[in-house]
C-alpha cells in the first residue's frame, strides 16, 4: 500500500448459490431427485469503478490545520490527510500529502507556524488545505481576529504562487446571532476576497450524525473521516492546478 505522508506535523460476497437438497424431499414422494444444477456465481457490481492507474508527477498537498486535520484519536492512516491520498491516487491522481495538522491550534497559532511549515516542506507544494477556526470557536475568540488571521495565512500561501483551498466551519446555535453571522460567513468571505476554493462546512457529512463522531461529539471517528473525504475529495482535485507540461 502506498504510505508517503509524511508523519503528523513533521507526522462478492462471493455468492454462491447454496442448492438445497430437493433429492430428500423428493424421495419421500417416491420420485426420482433431479441432479442439482449449479448456478453461476454473481456477477459483480459493474457500477463500482475499479482504481485509476496512478499517473502523472506528483501532486504534492498540504493538509494545514488542527486536531481535525492531524487525526485526533485514530490511527495514523486514518487521517484526513492520509484517507485523502489514498482516494486521489484511486483517482489516478499522483497524490502525496503532508499532514501538518496540530491539534489544539487556533487561528492564531496556525499564522505563527505556516512560514515555518511552508520553509520546512521539503517538496513544492500544489496545493494548500487550509482548516482552522474550530479552537477559536471553542473557546469563544473574537471572530474579528480569527478571520484577521487566516487572512494572514492565505496571503502567505499565495505569496508563495500556492492555490488555496479554504475549509469552512460553522458555530452552533447557542452562540447567539450575531457570533454566528459573523464566524459562519468569514469563510466565504475571505474566498471571495482572496480567490480561493472553498468546502462551506467541513463537517458537513458528520455533524449532525452521532455514529460517526467520538465520545467528545467534536472529532470524527475514522468512519466519520472516510464519509469526510468522500465528501470533499471532488473539491480537493478541482482546486489542484493543472500540469505544467513545461
Amino acid at each position: 500500500m502506498h504510505k508517503s505522508v509524511q508523519s503528523r506535523w513533521q507526522s462478492t460476497i462471493r455468492a454462491s448459490s447454496i442448492i438445497l437438497p430437493l433429492a430428500l424431499a423428493l424421495a419421500g414422494c417416491g420420485a426420482e431427485a433431479p441432479v442439482a444444477q449449479a448456478e453461476p456465481d454473481t456477477i459483480a457490481d459493474e457500477s463500482v469503478e475499479a482504481p485509476l492507474p496512478v499517473m502523472g508527477p506528483e501532486r504534492v498537498i498540504l493538509g494545514f490545520g488542527d486536531s481535525l486535520m492531524a487525526g485526533y484519536n485514530v490511527a495514523e492512516e486514518e487521517g484526513y490527510p492520509e484517507v485523502l491520498e489514498r482516494a486521489l491516487r484511486g483517482r489516478g491522481i499522483n497524490a502525496r500529502l503532508i499532514d501538518a495538522g496540530v491539534s489544539g491550534d487556533t487561528t492564531a497559532a496556525g499564522r505563527q507556524r505556516i512560514g515555518f511549515v511552508l520553509d520546512n516542506a521539503g517538496a513544492e507544494i500544489d496545493l494548500a488545505i487550509i482548516e482552522l477556526g474550530g479552537n477559536d470557536l471553542l473557546r469563544g475568540l473574537p471572530t474579528d481576529l480569527a478571520r484577521e488571521n487566516l487572512a494572514a495565512i492565505i496571503e502567505e500561501v499565495q505569496s508563495r504562487d500556492i492555490p488555496v483551498l479554504l475549509m469552512g466551519m460553522r458555530a452552533p446555535p447557542n452562540l447567539g446571532t450575531d457570533y454566528i453571522a459573523a464566524f459562519d460567513g468569514m469563510y466565504a468571505d475571505l474566498a471571495e476576497e482572496y480567490g480561493t476554493a472553498l468546502v462551506p462546512f467541513f463537517m458537513e457529512p458528520v455533524y449532525d450524525q452521532p455514529q460517526l463522531m467520538q465520545s467528545d461529539r467534536v472529532h470524527p471517528t475514522a468512519e466519520g473521516i472516510e464519509e469526510m473525504v468522500a465528501a470533499t475529495v471532488d473539491d480537493v482535485a478541482e482546486a489542484l492546478p493543472p500540469v505544467d507540461e513545461n
